[in-house]
């Protein structure tokens, strides 16, 4: 495959560079508040279409999961082929849509529809926005728009609980409203539609991005056909220990990150009896200065340890992060009071969000750029199989059908992360030695290429 030197002056601006990653990062950002504004909205559809824990939970993971699982991949292979604007501009206009059909959802199959179609085109946003940025700055400046990237899902995640509980409270003293030809729509309902209209504005933001030439190793790669699935398959099968751990590790330890979003809201009400303006204001707020801290102080980190010795810093600093997140979950319903349980809370939310940027950065630096868009979607895959399709489920089955009791949700928060951390820190204890090893050869090309 013939590919082209490229200077310095041949990579994009950094001032367009970091333009791309703020409107990337406003994108991630919005597609997490369709994704999470249900989270909040639990009771009240619970209530009203009258299901169980575990029937809600199946609409916040495996419904939401597994069209974005199974599309994963193959966008991340239309990523790789064609033009990344366009399929992110697609997938962002398609979860839009999604998300105002959840508020004309009048019946449980209408809202898992809707949240099928979600997570659909949710599927194109984290494939594209990786590549793209890979392609916008050289290896050794990616790591910091990367963290600032990362932190939409916290910000999304935050807002969604501020915002949403805002509307919601107004709603509810509304009373309902009622809509030509659809008739009263309920509190939760009108949420829905209020967190999709800014969706438009959003889907011409991302219109506006350019889509960079494709790089590899400071050269410019003329031809834009992938690496077949063979060669992907060799690829991944020569570094299988590090890809364990980064795709197989990192999940493990996003089910604590989705069980406690999932249901965090349910146990500041159920156990403190808060409503959805305390919870909205206090959690949103909670999540979104502890999880964009965690995201933004993981380069940093990571960083420390490296200037240490340790060339494995991100996977390292992974498994630290771990246990100090599971310490942090099991407090949380130990606490006597609700601004006790916040202080855990806002300290898993950090610890759980630490090693994401370096871990990213580390998965579009071991991957050839041309393998990028579907090593991708195979990171989202495993994440949302394992993370968002066990997490809230752990946590309502738990509650369900071991403690059978729904003010128990804290320990059942607790237990899930009991499960899972242990099969995380397998894989990414045995990516350690490998992963160094990588990054130690890695540097002697390097070395020896500007020698």
């Amino acid at each position: 495959m013939p590919n082209q030197p490229v200077t310095a002056s041949q990579w994009p601006s950094t001032k367009l560079g970091w333009y791309v990653a703020i409107l990337l990062t406003i994108g991630y950002a919005y597609s997490f508040i369709d994704r999470q504004i249900i989270n909040l909205l639990v009771e009240p559809i619970r209530a009203d279409l009258e299901i169980s824990d575990t029937q809600i939970s199946f609409l916040q993971g495996f419904a939401f999961a597994i069209t974005y699982v199974v599309m994963s991949i193959p966008i991340g292979r239309i990523v790789d082929l064609f033009n990344r604007t366009l399929v992110l501009s697609i997938g962002t206009a398609i979860y839009v849509v999604s998300t105002f059909l959840c508020g004309l959802s009048t019946t449980y199959t209408q809202l898992l529809v809707a949240r099928l179609g979600l997570g659909f085109g949710e599927a194109s946003v984290t494939p594209a926005s990786w590549s793209m940025l890979a392609d916008y700055f050289p290896p050794d400046k990616l790591t910091r728009p990367v963290s600032i990237l990362l932190m939409g899902p916290y910000i999304g995640a935050g807002l969604s609980l501020m915002i949403g509980g805002e509307i919601y409270m107004w709603a509810e003293a509304m009373g309902g409203i009622t809509v030509p030809y659809f008739g009263e729509m309920r509190p939760w309902q009108i949420t829905f539609f209020a967190v999709a209209l800014p969706g438009f504005l959003v889907l011409l933001l991302i219109a506006t991005i350019p889509d960079p030439p494709r790089l590899q190793g400071g050269k410019a790669l003329t031809e834009h056909e992938p690496v077949n699935w063979k060669e992907v398959r060799m690829h991944l099968s020569s570094n299988s220990r590090i890809y364990g751990a980064l795709l197989l590790g990192v999940p493990g330890v996003v089910v604590t990150l989705y069980g406690l979003q999932a249901w965090v809201p349910s146990f500041l009400d159920r156990v403190h009896g808060w409503d959805r303006g305390q919870i909205g204001a206090v959690y949103g707020l909670v999540s979104l200065i502890a999880g964009s801290a965690g995201v933004l102080s993981g380069p940093t980190l990571a960083g420390i340890l490296r200037k240490m010795g340790y060339l494995d810093a991100p996977l390292r600093l992974t498994v630290f992060a771990t246990l100090a997140t599971l310490l942090s979950v099991i407090c949380i319903p130990l606490m006597p009071t609700p601004m006790s349980s916040m202080i855990f809370i806002g300290l898993a939310s950090f610890f759980v969000t630490v090693q994401f940027a370096p871990v990213t950065t580390s998965i579009q630096i071991v991957t050839p750029n041309k393998m990028r868009g579907v090593v991708a979607g195979m990171y989202v895959v495993t994440v949302n199989l394992i993370g968002l399709g066990l997490g809230p489920t752990l946590v309502a089955a738990s509650t369900d059908y071991i403690f059978g009791d729904p003010k128990a949700v804290g320990y059942s928060l607790a237990l899930a992360a009991a499960v899972s951390t242990p099969f995380a820190l397998i894989f990414l204890y045995r990516g350690l030695k490998p992963f160094q090893i990588l990054v130690e050869d890695m540097e002697k090309r390097e070395a020896t290429e500007r020698t």
